[in-house]
């Protein structure tokens, strides 16, 4: 019986991936125990295919040179490491719907896990315990307009805005949304309304 190459797998795992993509140990849990998965990274690190970006958190490498991963990606990593669920709030929230042109160097997240912090280079990444109800009973979606919608602040919101958020929602997203945004403030989901509209 042959016998089955993990460290081939997890490699193949992170070369066929895209391009920013930001790696964690519990990626690659499927494929392996922890110490396999862990002794596989750190001899991939050695071969200069990954590079540590945080403890724990890992970006691919080409051509000697480390991505440099969007400040998303790194969140999403450290929820997935933690099994949190997030959603972006605030500059975030507004950069991910196409509300504002330019990411920010401060990313806050609502979150059902604990408050932590983390920052590399010139970002910070921080994470601010919720309720549950944000998270838990809506899609990701929808608490991200929500999310957008609270930045903006109530009678702020452009109409503008309203389209540009309509215009990056497909009708079933805008179905969902109306749908699931009863929960949130009576302001928002007048907001909402327009959106889906």
């Amino acid at each position: 019986m042959k016998a089955v190459n993990y460290f081939r797998q997890i490699k193949n795992m992170i070369v066929s991936s895209s391009g920013d993509s930001v790696f964690v140990l519990s990626d690659f849990a499927s494929v392996a125990g922890a110490d396999t998965v862990r002794k596989s990274v750190q001899r991939l690190k050695e071969e200069g295919l990954v590079k540590p970006l945080l403890r724990g958190v890992y970006v691919r490498v080409f051509d000697g040179k480390a991505v440099e991963p969007r400040p998303d990606a790194v969140a999403n990593a450290i929820a997935r490491n933690n099994g949190w669920t997030i959603v972006p709030k605030g500059d975030g929230a507004l950069n991910l719907l196409g509300l504002t042109k330019y990411a920010p160097r401060k990313w806050a997240y609502a979150s059902d896990g604990l408050y932590r912090k983390y920052s590399y280079g010139d970002v910070t990444v921080e994470f601010k315990k919720t309720t549950s109800r944000i998270l838990s009973d809506i899609s990701y979606k929808t608490a991200l307009v929500i999310q957008a919608l609270k930045s903006l602040g109530k009678g702020k919101v452009k109409t503008s805005e309203i389209e540009a958020i309509k215009d990056g929602l497909s009708a079933d997203e805008r179905k969902t949304l109306l749908s699931e945004a009863k929960c949130a403030s009576s302001w928002i989901y007048e907001i909402i309304k327009k959106i889906c509209g």
